[in-house]
């Protein structure tokens, strides 16, 4: 482990590193060091990999894989919005009084051109949910799989930059910038889309709309109430933030049912449904529970409208 990020793990304060790793050896290189002084020290560990490092790293730790908190970030993390709340936060948040290590790794090659623009707004935003916590997230990069285009983006959204050879300040750090860049307009909807508008008097017809869609496209029946709840959280928000109305189109794209609602309010909040709201604190849970349900949420905001698209797989 460097010097810079054993200061920084050992230190107060947010700390956000990449790893920049080549190859299995240099992965366990960059990440058990880190993991076993954290261990060492009493302060909690979580890791949060795709399945193929979990398991380098399970055997890597020998008996000592039971003292960290492991997940399998394909599945954890397969919405990147989910990621903040329900795996960093939510490990950070049972430790409000102890400094806290988590690895985790959002982007890995195996992740589709539909996700990735979710994903580099997420590590982006890491650095705002996080600032004023005692915590170090290390993400791990596969230098070797991933294009330059992808390692450049790391370089836009992590302080620090950590290779074989050392680490760096990265002069392109510029997260405020990347969110910004990265809402973007979505591709429109296919010519056979179904196409609901509504209001506040038909505000039951987008769950039942979804639901119908997703009954014919023939997705997995115990994920329809997912379906209908999600809709229905977002067309409910369309009629209180979004000026009242709002229209639903429905598709099946890629293996997924695509279920999209624009309206015209905006979402100024970078963070909305991505952080924990706290119990005593009415409403503020819908986008949370859209990320909680989805396996993937894509935003375009701007002053004009808001257009919310979510994926669902047809199969796991």
């Amino acid at each position: 482990m460097s010097r810079e990020l054993q200061d920084a793990a050992r230190g107060g304060g947010f700390a956000h590193p990449a790893l920049f790793y080549r190859g299995p050896d240099d992965f366990l290189a960059g990440t058990v060091p880190f993991i076993t002084e954290g261990l060492d020290r009493g302060e909690p560990v979580a890791v949060a990999v795709p399945g193929p490092n979990l398991d380098l790293l399970a055997k890597a730790l020998h008996g000592r894989a039971g003292d960290a908190h492991l997940l399998d970030m394909t599945q954890a993390g397969r919405n990147p919005g989910r990621i903040i709340p329900g795996v960093l936060r939510a490990f950070a948040d049972a430790y409000p009084d102890r400094r806290v290590r988590i690895i985790g790794e959002p982007i890995w090659p195996g992740r589709s051109a539909v996700e990735y623009p979710a994903c580099v707004q997420h590590e982006a935003l890491i650095n705002l949910a996080f600032a004023d916590r005692d915590v170090t997230i290390l993400c791990p990069y596969d230098a070797e799989q991933l294009s330059p285009a992808v390692l450049a983006d790391a370089a836009a959204t992590h302080p620090v930059l950590i290779d074989d050879t050392g680490s760096v300040p990265s002069p392109d750090y510029a997260p405020t910038r990347v969110v910004a860049d990265w809402n973007v307009p979505l591709p429109e909807a296919p010519d056979g889309a179904q196409v609901l508008a509504f209001d506040d008097a038909t505000l039951t017809e987008p769950r039942l709309a979804a639901y119908r869609y997703a009954m014919c496209a023939g997705l997995d029946r115990d994920r329809i109430p997912d379906v209908e709840l999600a809709v229905n959280e977002l067309a409910t928000n369309a009629i209180l933030h979004g000026g009242g109305s709002g229209t639903l189109r429905v598709w099946t794209e890629a293996g997924h049912l695509v279920c999209e609602l624009r309206d015209r309010g905006h979402l100024t909040d970078p963070l909305v449904g991505r952080v924990p709201v706290r119990r005593a604190t009415p409403g503020g849970r819908g986008m949370l529970l859209v990320n909680h349900l989805a396996d993937l949420v894509r935003i375009y905001t701007t002053a004009a409208g808001t257009t919310l698209r979510v994926y669902f797989a047809l199969t796991r």
